[in-house]
């Protein structure tokens, strides 16, 4: 009765950097995985060695790219949702990696783990933060890539491309030092395939990692490995301070350990090796342990360390806390549920809400005066509403432009009589005159 069902991983990269992580790790023999290349860089999608490639926002990009454009490699992905969902179908576990602060990667990959998430798959996103050289700008859109992508998966990684400086020995090639970061990505990832679909004899499954990771937070992702004499010991403090990492385990509410070893192996080295572990994390975190027997290691031992709960407020939890744009297609409108449920809206006349959506934002229809999911694009001639409006006593979101008159078209000219009946007090000669000119 070894046999169990394998859970189904998929890894997507999007964009330039999440497509040469995908490559690194086919190149790398990483098994167990599905990989899917997603861009909005035709040009760069020929050269992909993932299983799957979708090109995303052809009807905008062309074809051509984002232009390190976010808000671009965001419509893009939103263009192209239902092909992203169809290749995700079926999936257990998903990773989104990405190098933040450029377009595609930026826009897109918040948008793919949101469609991972709300198909009710575990959503980790893996992500890279560019050098401190390559500008405040470019760093802001990383930040701000990052604050996406906290609202939308259960767990996330951050890898500081800076820490390359410290950990790559002097001359190492450019190539070389993404190589290192993009090891991170690989050596996690192959660590939890190898978890889940490997017996061991103290076994962990894919239940374990889901109840470690699942709106996880911030996470540490430690992959150790030590040789000789010391193996263990060595593996578990490589575990446990990655320096290509933002994290340790400091603190950590959550944490996975699994110890792979030979069938020689002390019990003493594995006890000394997790209380090393555990001695980091908090004191009352939830330690999930697991160990596997692989002779062809010889004297090498391989720990893996998934750490989460590091922060007092967690990311909030897939689908209904998660706020989202109100131009995303077939969504209804998000309401708190914080608010009291039998507040009602008032209406003005004509069915228009007084606080909620007015005709000036896609999902209001004044024909039937209720609600359905938004269309794609704007009307001509009518603002578009941005996604961060604000809120109104009912808990749904305010146009601020519900409170604006309806305006005559362009072609229209207002009566000159009719304007002045609009005014409180009749027209005089003396209304063209300045107030500092008029006599006293």
């Amino acid at each position: 009765m070894d046999e169990r069902p394998a859970a189904s991983i998929k890894v997507v990269g999007c964009g330039g950097g999440g497509g040469n992580a995908l490559n690194r790790m086919v190149d790398c023999g990483v098994t167990g995985v599905d990989f899917i290349a997603v861009n909005t860089d035709v040009q760069a999608l020929r050269t992909s060695r993932a299983a799957t490639m979708i090109q995303i926002g052809e009807k905008l990009t062309k074809g051509l790219g984002a232009g390190a454009t976010p808000e671009i490699g965001k419509k893009a992905a939103e263009e192209s949702r239902e092909e992203i969902a169809s290749a995700l179908k079926g999936a257990d576990l998903v990773f989104v990696t990405a190098g933040m602060g450029g377009g595609t990667g930026t826009g897109a990959a918040p948008v793919v783990a949101e469609i991972a998430r709300d198909m009710g798959i575990l959503t980790i996103a893996v992500v890279t933060k560019p050098f401190a050289f390559e500008g405040k700008t470019r760093m802001r859109k990383a930040e701000s890539g990052i604050d996406e992508l906290k609202q939308r998966v259960d767990t996330l990684v951050v890898i500081p491309n800076e820490r390359l400086l410290q950990v790559c020995p002097k001359g190492t090639s450019f190539k070389g030092a993404f190589n290192f970061a993009d090891d991170v990505l690989r050596q996690g990832i192959q660590g939890i395939s190898d978890l889940i679909s490997q017996t061991g004899i103290i076994n962990l499954d894919f239940a374990d990692v889901k109840a470690v990771m699942e709106s996880g937070g911030m996470a540490h992702l430690g992959i150790g490995i030590g040789k000789g004499e010391k193996a263990m010991a060595d593996a578990a403090q490589n575990a446990i301070s990655s320096p290509m990492l933002e994290t340790s385990i400091d603190g950590a509410r959550a944490v996975l350990i699994n110890v792979t070893c030979n069938s020689n192996c002390s019990i003493v080295d594995i006890n000394d090796a997790v209380e090393m572990i555990t001695a980091a994390a908090d004191s009352e975190a939830n330690i999930i342990f697991g160990a596997s027997i692989d002779d062809a290691l010889e004297d090498e031992v391989h720990i893996t360390v998934i750490a989460t709960g590091f922060e007092k407020v967690p990311f909030p939890p897939r689908a209904s806390s998660i706020d989202r744009p109100a131009t995303l297609p077939s969504q209804a409108p998000y309401v708190p549920q914080s608010y009291t449920p039998s507040y009602q809206p008032q209406t003005m006349q004509g069915g228009m809400p007084r606080n909620g959506y007015t005709r000036y934002d896609p999902a209001y229809q004044p024909v039937t005066g209720g609600y359905a999911a938004p269309q794609q694009g704007v009307v001509p001639g009518e603002p578009e509403v941005p996604a961060f409006v604000n809120e109104g006593v009912s808990g749904q979101r305010v146009s601020p432009y519900a409170a604006m008159p309806d305006m005559p078209a362009q072609n229209q000219q207002v009566p000159a009589q009719e304007q002045r009946e609009d005014r409180s007090t009749p027209r005089s000669f003396m209304d063209g005159i300045p107030a500092y000119m008029r006599r006293k």
